[in-house]
């Protein structure tokens, strides 16, 4: 039988006040109600609680553990209620969301501080991780949405896809690009699938299949030992690999939207149309969405309609 809530809570503040009179107060209860409350518990435990020495009192062993227990409880729980209680009529609370590590950083805390212009009640929790983290985390119920890159083939990393909602929310063009340098040096206007396949490569991909897929996807060919340099985990870090003149490399287009413009590193075209990834939200099919959730995810469909967004997906189309 679990111990009665009210008395774990009465121990909880005189625990922390170190005082049975402060407790008392904090709580808005006599003193004789509070030491009647913590007899009772101790009486329900059936082993001592406190010790009293000349009117301090002093945990004992069982205190302290009951304690370790009980705190991170009442803390927590005074954290969330706020977030608990919602209006009905606007949003309010913490939303969840998980997207890709560098289009999330790109694009999440932009949308978040627009929402919460409108909405100020709103509080935020961003994770960002691969596809099939943030799937399973959607799965959990640890996250309230996902952002998740949707590759070559639709529905390739949703795995059991039917137990999801999915919204597709933008295309995002993958290009292989190298700095104006290395394109002077190496390409000059050779975009063949003989030239590019010698050439120097960095990925930021454990496995370079991106590289084999753009290689079948434009030329329809099989690419194979292309001479890869320099692998790393950041998106971040390959696009200044590619600037540094250190060889070719995928990039998404919006993230690399600047450096095309001002010409600092080429797109490779083909006659062929460039490869995606489709951005989708994602949340379970089955769960009934707050306001919160239903008016944010308008709000970021909204969101990357917008001229300026679209335009950088759309780098080297124009």
């Amino acid at each position: 039988m679990l111990p009665d809530f009210n008395r774990l809570k009465v121990f909880y503040h005189i625990y922390k006040l170190n005082s049975i009179v402060a407790a008392a107060n904090q709580l808005h209860l006599s003193q004789p109600a509070v030491s009647q409350q913590l007899q009772k518990l101790e009486a329900e435990l059936k082993f001592p609680l406190f010790i009293r020495l000349h009117k301090k009192l002093v945990p004992t062993a069982a205190g302290e553990r009951l304690f370790k227990l009980v705190e991170p409880f009442v803390d927590k729980l005074q954290d969330e209620i706020p977030h608990i209680r919602q209006p009905l009529d606007q949003p309010s609370g913490l939303l969840r969301i998980g997207a890709p590590r560098e289009f999330g950083k790109e694009y999440l805390p932009t949308f978040c501080s627009s929402f919460r212009e409108q909405y100020p009640d709103v509080t935020f929790n961003l994770n960002f991780e691969e596809s099939a983290p943030l799937l399973n985390m959607v799965r959990e119920g640890s996250l309230d949405y996902a952002l998740v890159d949707v590759f070559f083939n639709q529905g390739e990393f949703l795995g059991n896809a039917n137990i999801f909602s999915i919204d597709p929310l933008i295309k995002e063009e993958l290009i292989l690009v190298c700095s104006q340098n290395y394109y002077q040096k190496e390409i000059c206007g050779d975009y063949s699938f003989r030239n590019l396949v010698k050439k120097n490569f960095i990925t930021d991909e454990d496995e370079h299949k991106i590289l084999l897929q753009w290689f079948k996807h434009h030329f329809r060919k099989t690419a194979e030992n292309l001479n890869i340099v320099m692998t790393l985990d950041s998106h971040e870090a390959l696009v200044s690999g590619i600037k540094l003149g250190m060889g070719l490399g995928i990039a998404s287009a919006h993230l690399v939207w600047k450096e095309v413009q001002q010409g600092e590193v080429i797109p490779i075209t083909t006659a062929r149309e460039n490869m995606v990834n489709m951005i989708s939200l994602v949340q379970l099919q089955d769960k009934v969405p707050t306001l919160t959730e239903k008016t944010f995810r308008d709000f970021m469909i909204a969101g990357m309609q917008k001229t300026e967004v679209l335009e950088r997906f759309q780098c080297t189309s124009s």
